[in-house]
């Protein structure tokens, strides 16, 4: 199978060259990053098949975690000094910090204040949705694969369905939106269940992304053989509803979206499905994302084989504005070496050792 493999439309790598030491963060092929997206926790509370074993990993030891100050600087720099407008919080499952709407709230309260997400499994979101919305959160998305309660406590390894379903409708409630659901089919036989979460979503008001499942698990037993392509995908839910092309420019979001024809979100707008397909239908030419750890790691792709920590600038015995220095001295070096794409589709490909969890969605 022949994959376009969306890479920059006129690459022009600078050798030699050092990276520029003001200024946002643009890499060597011309791409601007301007969306962040930060994993707060490596830890997460369901043990999805896809993603990581039934007994977990060893997670990070809390003192190799940011604290909620480092955070907080980060987040100052990214967004004061190097053009960062978006940041998403994810994990692992962020709604396991305990700091969360803290770190929101400080992000919130910047000058050019970014616009906020948050990705989560929706565990506890009942409980704090209002909380998120009330610190600054401007949206959310919430991982649901599946409403069959059985094939969900068998791909989550617990069972768990009514706590998600209820966490989405606090964020509904808690003016999160639009909400957003992230679904991954893990199984070919997981397709013919996708008209009904599409139904579902479009009854309730949510919009649904679904995502093809990508080489980050900790297993490392991905397989392009039995990964459910973006075709697939959108041939079932064809099979059901009258799918148009999006006329809204894409720019650099990593779902491409259709109309669903007959159906409005409720805004009264028409009602959209996206695919995030990562490996059959690349993107990384109009790639603006850059990514933090949360042990202070900067990763300028999900599928980078190298990073830039950040914790000799945060304890180095710096003063604060050295710190501040610093940190933006190595995002921008991390950032002008970024490569032309992830590779997934080369034969010299190699899985990232951190897993998804340890990354960050």
């Amino acid at each position: 199978m022949s994959v376009d493999l969306g890479l920059p439309a006129t690459p022009r790598p600078a050798h030699g060259v050092d990276a520029p030491t003001s200024g946002p963060l643009v890499d060597t092929f011309g791409r601007v990053a301007t969306d962040l997206r930060v994993s707060v926790t490596d830890r997460c509370n369901l043990r999805c098949t896809y993603c990581m074993p039934a007994d977990g990993l060893d997670w990070l030891p809390s003192d190799d975690l940011l604290t909620t100050d480092e955070f907080i600087r980060v987040l100052t720099v990214a967004v004061r000094d190097l053009g960062i407008r978006r940041i998403r919080f994810t994990g692992g499952e962020p709604l396991l910090r305990r700091d969360l709407e803290e770190l929101i709230a400080a992000a919130a309260s910047l000058a050019e204040a970014p616009e906020l997400a948050l990705t989560t499994n929706g565990l506890g979101l009942r409980h704090r949705a209002r909380a998120l919305a009330d610190a600054g959160l401007d949206r959310i998305n919430i991982s649901l694969d599946t409403l069959d309660p059985t094939r969900f406590a068998q791909i989550t390894r617990r069972d768990r369905l009514a706590d998600v379903l209820d966490g989405l409708a606090a964020a509904r409630d808690a003016g999160l939106s639009p909400v957003k659901v992230n679904a991954v089919v893990p199984h070919r036989d997981d397709l013919e269940r996708l008209p009904d979460l599409l139904q579902y979503c479009l009854d309730e008001g949510y919009q649904l992304r679904i995502i093809e499942q990508m080489p980050l698990d900790a297993d490392h037993r991905w397989d392009r053989g039995t990964m459910v392509t973006a075709d697939e995908i959108l041939a079932t839910l064809r099979r059901t509803f009258e799918l148009r092309p999006d006329p809204r420019p894409r720019g650099g979001a990593p779902a491409a979206t259709w109309l669903v024809n007959g159906h409005t979100d409720p805004s009264g707008q028409a009602a959209r499905v996206g695919v995030i397909a990562s490996v059959t239908r690349p993107f990384c030419g109009d790639c603006d994302r850059t990514r933090l750890t949360a042990d202070g790691a900067l990763r300028n792709c999900l599928f980078a084989d190298a990073e830039t920590s950040l914790m000799p600038a945060l304890r180095g015995g710096l003063t604060r504005t050295e710190v501040d220095a610093e940190i933006a001295r190595r995002w921008r070096g991390d950032m002008w070496h970024k490569a032309a794409g992830h590779a997934v589709n080369t034969t010299d490909f190699r899985q990232p050792d951190r897993p998804m969890s340890a990354i960050g969605g």
